[in-house]
């Protein structure tokens, strides 16, 4: 049985609810919050406590886990008179998963620190058909003793999870990932569209590459979901594009040139104007096919 720390969520979207779902079947006393009533009530149907509001949810547990979109809404949830570290109990761990920059994340750490609160940084290496299945990694960043108490919890929902050190290097770590993926994308994009411009079978052109030196557990994903023209999102594309601002905006900080990801954050650009921004950011391929005068393959149909 799991020890009786009491554990909220706040933030049911497409990553949160499933690892929040998994906290719950593990036995742990979940409460839950989030901006949409309707994200709630599965996870309520199943035993967890709702919340009222961000800080209700902070007040009732002694680990309390955020997931939100961006740094605006961390602000809003973490920052505000009744928000999280304004409610939450002092010595709770702050265990915050959401891909935002290390400013905010920063300013965090120094309220939380002030009302002795402990903060994990602890973005999500995954996504959400991962999520469901627990197979994410966790990079975790901050007090070392927090992680040791909130570590079996982390345990239920991820398959690996790495410490990184006291301040903020996950949330590098975090951009540092995305960073190559949000890349391989637009390469794997290009290179697709001139093996179909050659004549080369769709299908067979995306088994050789699961099957090749460049195989990974995300390409074979990715893959399968491109056999059947499946660009529904893990995560959209316009969503991508807060991401690499996040990795350019860390760039300007650290003075450290990223021409390639400035060229594929025009690109995913370029794909939101084509209407594809709520479609998986693997819709790249759809532009790329466009620009080299190939038209859209119907699902499950391999010619070109």
């Amino acid at each position: 049985m799991p020890s009786q720390q009491r554990v909220s969520w706040i933030g049911l979207g497409r990553m949160g609810t499933p690892m929040a779902r998994f906290i719950l079947q593990a036995g742990y006393p979940l409460t839950v919050w989030s901006r949409s009533p309707a994200s709630r009530r599965g996870l309520v149907a199943d035993g967890a406590a709702e919340a009222a509001s961000a800080g209700e949810c902070a007040a009732a547990a002694d680990v309390i886990f955020c997931s939100v979109s961006d740094d605006a809404a961390l602000a809003e949830v973490a920052l505000g008179a009744q928000g999280v570290l304004a409610r939450a109990p002092r010595g709770a761990i702050f265990a915050e998963a959401s891909t935002v920059s290390a400013e905010i994340s920063a300013q965090i750490a120094r309220e939380a620190q002030a009302r002795g609160i402990e903060y994990l940084r602890m973005p999500i290496s995954g996504n959400a058909a991962s999520a469901r299945t627990g197979n994410v990694t966790v990079l975790v960043s901050g007090p070392a003793q927090a992680w040791v108490r909130a570590k079996p919890i982390v345990e239920t929902f991820s398959k690996a999870q790495v410490y990184l050190g006291p301040g903020e290097q996950a949330r590098y770590m975090k951009l540092v990932v995305n960073a190559l993926i949000v890349n391989f994308a637009q390469s794997m994009a290009e290179a697709l569209a001139l093996g179909r411009k050659a004549g080369l079978d769709w299908n067979v052109m995306l088994d050789t590459l699961a099957e090749s030196t460049l195989g990974s557990p995300w390409l074979k994903v990715k893959a399968g979901l491109l056999k059947q023209r499946d660009f529904s999102p893990t995560m959209t594309t316009r969503l991508i594009l807060k991401d690499i601002d996040l990795m350019l905006a860390a760039a300007r900080t650290h003075e450290v040139p990223m021409p390639l990801t400035a060229n594929t954050r025009q690109l995913m650009q370029m794909a939101v104007g084509a209407g594809y921004g709520e479609d998986d950011y693997m819709a790249a391929i759809k532009l790329a096919e466009q620009q080299a005068g190939l038209t859209d393959l119907p699902s499950r149909d391999s010619k070109t």
